[in-house]
């Protein structure tokens, strides 16, 4: 059998393994939600748990589940899995909860009157999710967000052996920052990571993008002309990291700007992008109030808008790469972007519950004026910033890689 990677995320959710909430997970199609459903199963079955799996993207389960909690306990006796609690907790994993009718009254069900089973779900759309789950379920759920891989869990599945915080050697160092550069120049799809051939990599990223992306996203938002929206979706690969301006999208598209608004809302919280607010607090008529618009996915990314894989790492495509590092580490309401009317410019600031941290990005050290950041730190009483780079000599120790960051 293929071998399946524990994910970080992993040690998060065994929190919550024997408590009675649902546990719900939710991201992007082909993120590994399925195989984190699955390594989850082997863990329990391994403690001698009785668990059971079911696929929605099988229509018969659906029909099952659809019928009522009275149907699926049935169908849980005639597999030979006790739902009487008598020997313990019963695990169901539920993968793609999206397809049912009404996954909200049978999630509250089973959770309020069936306690001796725990259920385990994912999701593949949280607007899917948000659309279909209502305020019944507050308090029953506890919620994990899944993203592609992060650098850390691309090495593990790489194996390469790394510490946080460790201090490397020259050598090793070199191998880590070759290793980043793969991996922003191929994304963070497991699939696409355990891919060696960049040519199949760059076909099964196609796949995704016209089997997932596109297609998924075409019938949430019930598209009708498929060729501007094929183009939006390029137009917003070309612009990642860069401030998003509705009426030259609309422009180059010759889509409405309402509708573009809807598009951006699903792609948003399908986890194809991320519009990410500017930061203030107390200058706010200096500052720009436009977002900036990041992909999660270089790979992704640089395939819609450069239709193929790139052989060297783009300032672009590593600034979207950072950004995603930073969502997966942090949290994605904690990633915020600095600019003043007069073009100063943080690329990111980190809002901690304790600290501000401004974050410039950029492919070489040397790059880095430090103008905006002493503006910055002056105006909010703050001594603390970090440089991400790869290249170049790290002046002090601000200038981090960034699997340091």
């Amino acid at each position: 059998m293929e071998e399946i990677f524990k994910r970080t995320v992993m040690d998060e959710i065994n929190k919550f393994v024997d408590s009675d909430d649902v546990i719900v997970l939710h991201g992007a199609r082909q993120v590994g939600k399925t195989c984190i459903l699955r390594y989850l199963q082997d863990r329990l079955k391994e403690k001698g748990k009785t668990t059971y799996f079911i696929d929605l993207e099988d229509s018969r389960y659906v029909r099952i589940l659809d019928a009522g909690v009275d149907a699926f306990l049935k169908h849980l006796d005639e597999e030979g899995i006790t739902s009487s609690g008598g020997e313990g907790k019963c695990f169901v994993l539920v993968d793609e909860i999206q397809y049912l009718a009404d996954p909200s009254s049978f999630l509250k069900l089973v959770a309020d009157h069936h306690k001796h089973i725990k259920l385990i779900i994912s999701g593949s759309s949280s607007f899917a999710i948000k659309t279909k789950f209502k305020d019944t379920l507050v308090g029953r759920t506890v919620n994990f967000e899944i993203f592609t891989l992060s650098f850390r869990e691309f090495l593990l599945f790489n194996q390469v052996h790394f510490e946080d915080g460790k201090v490397y050697t020259r050598k090793k160092t070199d191998e880590l920052r070759a290793k980043f550069k793969e991996y922003i120049l191929y994304g963070g799809y497991p699939k696409i990571v355990l891919t060696p051939e960049v040519d199949k990599k760059e076909k099964y990223l196609q796949q995704i993008i016209d089997t997932y992306v596109k297609k998924d996203i075409r019938d949430l938002a019930s598209v009708k002309d498929i060729d501007k929206f094929n183009k939006l979706l390029e137009a917003l690969a070309g612009q990642s990291g860069q401030l998003l301006n509705m009426t030259e999208l609309s422009n180059t598209t010759r889509i409405a700007i309402q509708t573009i608004e809807r598009y951006l809302f699903i792609l948003e919280n399908t986890y194809i992008i991320k519009l990410v607010r500017p930061f203030s607090r107390n200058i706010r008529s200096e500052l720009f109030k436009l977002p900036k618009i990041y992909f999660y996915d270089s790979g992704l990314m640089q395939m819609l808008w450069l239709k193929g894989l790139q052989r060297e790492v783009i300032g672009q495509a590593f600034e979207t790469g950072v950004f995603a590092e930073l969502v997966k580490k942090y949290g994605r309401e904690t990633v915020f972007y600095w600019r003043t009317k007069d073009k100063k410019e943080i690329d990111f600031i980190l809002r901690m519950k304790n600290a501000l941290i401004p974050i410039e990005v950029k492919l070489n050290y040397e790059q880095f004026n430090p103008t905006a950041i002493r503006y910055f730190n002056e105006h909010y009483g703050i001594d603390n910033y970090r440089v991400v780079g790869l290249n170049g000599i790290q002046k002090d120790r601000r200038c981090v890689y960034p699997w340091d960051a």
